[in-house]
């Protein structure tokens, strides 16, 4: 019997990467999955390579009829949600003086708008004893020249869970944060160039990036009864990328 045997999960940005990796590891644990995604090749693809258990909603999730039509489909398909693994986010880089309004509207827009609204329009699905958990990322917790937009965006994450366990905690739902460092996949391809890529991994006590699979081990952690002692918590899965 899996650790996830029963439950009804909800991955938003689970066409490719961590979420799409955890995806995966959700459903082979016994899980029913929902995964959203911008494009509606990619989600298909996604959902092929899932193969069972799982529905495909496309969808942006900064956009707010998005959501509303994604726990439409939940709650006809299923009427419940168990987990929610908040994980839509995009990154660019800009350095200060060099920053454009249009970066950050899109940058909050998604990471932090989109989770705080993903997170709303799921409650009233919301099972007592459910665990809530959003991507958050180790650029919070470090300084990188270029990416102060995309730290902020992310940083907040952590004030919304503490002030939401509190008030969800009548209903036993906890509120998380998981931080990945850095992983290789296709959104990192996109916002690093080969040189970054170096520079990060140079800093990775094993000297290599992590995998969405390594991620997926912990959201899996997060989404199930193993860590039912666990809340409020920022989880840095890095490889101790952020601790030297």
């Amino acid at each position: 019997m899996g650790k996830l045997e029963g439950k009804v999960a909800v991955i938003t940005g689970g066409s490719s990467g961590m979420a799409l990796a955890s995806a995966k590891r959700f459903v082979d644990e016994g899980a029913y999955v929902f995964i959203t995604g911008r494009r509606q090749e990619a989600l298909d693809e996604a959902v092929k390579s899932i193969g069972r258990n799982v529905t495909g909603v496309q969808g942006d999730m900064a956009n707010l009829d998005d959501l509303d039509r994604l726990f439409d489909t939940v709650r006809r398909e299923k009427d419940r949600i168990d987990i929610l693994y908040a994980s839509a986010g995009m990154g660019a880089a800009a350095l200060l003086g060099d920053i454009t309004e249009e970066l950050f509207d899109k940058t909050f827009g998604l990471n932090t708008r989109g989770t705080l609204f993903t997170v709303q329009k799921a409650l009233p699905l919301f099972n007592d004893g459910g665990s809530i958990f959003m991507t958050g990322s180790v650029a919070s917790l470090k300084g990188f020249p270029g990416y102060s937009v995309y730290a902020a965006s992310k940083a907040t994450l952590y004030a919304f869970a503490r002030g939401w366990l509190n008030e969800l905690k009548g209903r036993n739902i906890r509120v998380n944060v998981l931080h990945p460092g850095p992983i290789a996949t296709p959104m990192q391809d996109q916002v690093l160039t080969k040189e970054a890529k170096k520079m990060f991994e140079s800093l990775i006590p094993r000297g290599t990036m992590g995998l969405p699979e390594e991620i997926a081990g912990a959201a899996l952690f997060l989404a199930c009864d193993d860590s039912s002692f666990v809340n409020g918590v920022e989880l840095s899965v890095d490889g101790g990328f952020s601790a030297i």
